[in-house]
């Protein structure tokens, strides 16, 4: 055999070949035996779940006979701020909330100079700074007091109208120009007026009547629509009507009048504000069935309404305040006079077609002059006067239901 010649060059790598067929799967091994303990980790977080929290009712103000025309809103700083007649001193008094829950308040007397502070209403200026519209009995005219501060200590007071016989039912709510715009009733002459503000301390006012209609403007409750417009719901006397009226202009100078209800006595202790849908809902008293109704407006102007009887048990709905939950739902306040009690109901749906109801306080003859606002915690908070000790009260709600136990109608 000859010498072994050189190694050539490695050639080009085959194809792969097909994989082969798999092998039987062999049996599974023992078990290892159980490791170490490791060392303890550190403690974890315990959630802890308190019970439903219950409704606070406080007593604000005590010194002789006090709480009547209560009207609330929510200052820049988050708090209650309640403006409300002493009728021992005949004054208009401020109750400043110490917390959100209002357990306690620093209390002013704004004005008491002569008979005033009846039929008082208060908004939240533009300024951060409340407004309060009321009546001097005394001079028989319409009065504003814008306050100093936010706590309200001091005010400076402007007599806005004292032509006639002119301030009672009076309603504040603040315009699309941040200015005040006031509804009132002239008791003289049996019309609705409305104040628009120069300014925002209202020191001046141009005033227009906007429905002179028979005898027309008692109760009246202003708010703000989503136009930009005021929007006005007030009792048609002659006629014993739910009336509300729709501002043509900023400055209210003209409105359009719609009659949402007559049938039988109605419209007494109106109320309105604006749903989540942008259109009105206005709750008030039906004097012939001795019930708490609702109106929803079918549009912007609420040239239309659907009608709802909420609450039919006992003499119910005077003294009736709504606003709108965070849950977008209406919230009304109202009493319910058999038993004297202070009731709420949360509606249903935002037409309010339907509602849970709920007494909130029983403790005696409470729930008139009620009025509702929502808390900067999202919360109903309610102020109201009790009658059997003659005092200022206000209600902090536990839940959107505002009951730790209800009832649907």
């Amino acid at each position: 055999m000859g010498l072994t010649g050189e190694q050539g060059a490695q050639g080009d790598q085959g194809p792969l070949g097909g994989a082969g067929l798999q092998g039987v799967q062999g049996e599974a091994g023992l078990a290892g035996g159980q490791g170490l303990q490791g060392e303890p980790g550190e403690g974890g977080a315990v959630e802890r779940r308190g019970a439903p929290a219950d409704n606070v009712i406080t007593t604000l103000d005590s010194e002789g006979i006090v709480g009547e025309y209560t009207s609330v809103t929510v200052g820049a700083d988050g708090l209650g701020l309640i403006s409300y007649y002493d009728s021992t001193n005949k004054d208009l008094k401020v109750a400043h909330c110490s917390d959100v829950e209002c357990t306690d308040a620093t209390i002013t007397t704004l004005d008491g100079i002569a008979i005033v502070g009846s039929y008082n209403s208060v908004a939240l200026g533009a300024d951060g700074l409340g407004l309060i519209s009321y009546y001097d009995s005394t001079n028989r005219n319409l009065k504003v007091a814008h306050c100093s501060d936010v706590e309200c200590t001091d005010a400076t007071i402007t007599t806005l109208d004292s032509e006639d016989e002119v301030g009672r039912h009076s309603s504040v709510t603040v315009g699309a120009d941040g200015l005040g715009l006031i509804s009132y009733f002239d008791s003289t002459n049996g019309d609705l007026k409305v104040a628009h503000c120069t300014d925002v301390e209202c020191t001046e006012a141009t005033i227009s009547t906007v429905d002179d209609e028979g005898v027309v403007g008692r109760y009246t409750s202003a708010t703000l629509g989503i136009d930009g417009l005021g929007l006005i719901s007030y009792h048609g006397t002659s006629n014993d009507e739910l009336r509300v009226a729709h501002c043509s202009d900023v400055e209210c100078t003209e409105a359009t009048v719609s009659i949402l209800a007559s049938m039988g006595i109605v419209g007494e202790h109106a109320s309105l504000t604006i749903g989540a849908d942008g259109l009105g809902l206005v709750s008030f008293y039906d004097t012939t069935n001795r019930d708490l109704r609702v109106a929803h407006c079918s549009d912007v102007k609420c040239t239309d309404a659907t009608l709802t009887t909420l609450d039919s048990e006992g003499v119910v709905g005077r003294y009736t305040s709504v606003t709108i939950g965070p849950d977008g739902l209406g919230l009304i306040s109202y009493l319910q006079d058999l038993n004297g009690d202070l009731r709420v109901a949360h509606c249903a749906n935002t037409a309010c077609t339907d509602a849970v109801i709920a007494t909130l306080d029983s403790e005696g003859d409470v729930g008139s002059y009620t009025a509702v606002t929502i808390g900067a915690d999202g919360l109903g908070f309610i102020s109201y006067y009790d009658s059997t000790n003659s005092a200022l009260k206000v209600a902090h709600c536990a839940d959107v239901f505002c009951a730790s136990y209800f009832r649907r109608r």
